[in-house]
């Protein structure tokens, strides 16, 4: 089984097909979120650390922190992000930018084994990113389109993937640290969307022996009850063998299809996390209550 392991200074988390499925949390990205981008751009990153903590609080093992605002520096506000996100929890963080010198500045500071988000099969990307993943022993997210642009073909899509992890391994770059991103697709646009992605992960699984992630909630883009289909189509790609999305764990549909989907998959011994979450308060207290009678019976 390949395990993908990212690590805060104190906190390892495994991406793997015999592991619990990763939630990445989406929500500190600033892209759409006009307020959340001017408090950024103004030193301000108290929305970033409630959002944090939430989206621990609601079940994320992961924090993607993307510092994507125009005309600010970039590099500098993701470093001060990933700092302060350091300080207040310890999970690990994908550190997210476009920018090559934004995730290197992400990268100096952190403390731990980071997931970087992301490298492309475009070649100008490749020379520069890849060797970022080599010098820092990162973990790094895979985006299947190239120079082309986004293939609707599965095959052309997988084909990019199979390029990133081969020119990875010319780096020294183990396919163990590829996490790749088929590429999800607006399932309103392109019918065929789902079945194109679940295509993609089995033979990702199976041939190339890598793990897999996405920004899940692009697949119901444009429709409405956006989080009853994400919620579905997140269950369908953890049965098809996707071992981690990154997506909002604040959506509370979405996290009971991930903890059922563990369940039914095999991956919640004893369905541990799902009584955890789930069990009703009162029937767990009565329960409790009813093992002490029965202690108190037994000795006298």
């Amino acid at each position: 089984m390949t395990h993908t392991i990212i690590s805060s200074a104190n906190k390892d988390v495994i991406i793997g097909f015999d592991r619990p499925f990763v939630v990445i949390g989406e929500r500190i990205n600033p892209t759409g979120r006009k307020l959340l981008s001017e408090e950024m751009k103004n030193g301000d990153y108290s929305r970033v650390q409630s959002d944090a903590l939430a989206q621990v609080e609601a079940g994320a093992h992961v924090l993607d922190v993307n510092a994507g605002i125009p005309l600010t520096d970039e590099p500098a506000i993701l470093a001060d992000c990933v700092q302060l996100l350091q300080s207040i929890t310890d999970v690990p963080l994908s550190i997210d930018s476009s920018i090559v010198e934004a995730l290197e500045a992400g990268l100096k500071v952190y403390q731990g084994k980071a997931l970087l988000n992301s490298v492309t099969g475009e070649e100008e990307r490749l020379e520069r990113v890849l060797p970022l993943v080599k010098k820092y022993d990162c973990a790094v997210v895979a985006i299947s389109n190239d120079d082309t642009g986004i293939s609707e073909d599965p095959d052309v899509r997988f084909n990019v993937a199979k390029k990133i992890v081969e020119r990875a391994s010319d780096h020294g770059i183990p396919s163990s640290n590829i996490v790749v991103d088929p590429l999800v697709m607006p399932i309103g646009a392109i019918n065929t969307a789902g079945q194109q992605v679940m295509q993609i992960v089995k033979r990702l699984r199976k041939e190339l022996r890598v793990n897999t992630t996405c920004g899940a909630s692009n697949l119901s883009f444009g429709l409405p009850n956006r989080n009853g289909l994400n919620s579905a189509f997140i269950s369908m790609a953890i049965s098809a063998g996707m071992t981690s999305a990154i997506t909002n764990p604040l959506h509370k549909e979405l996290m009971q299809a991930v903890r059922g989907a563990n369940v039914v998959m095999g991956n919640d011994p004893e369905c541990t996390q799902w009584i955890r979450n789930y069990r009703d308060p009162q029937s767990a207290q009565s329960s409790r209550a009813g093992q002490r009678r029965r202690r108190r019976r037994a000795n006298r």
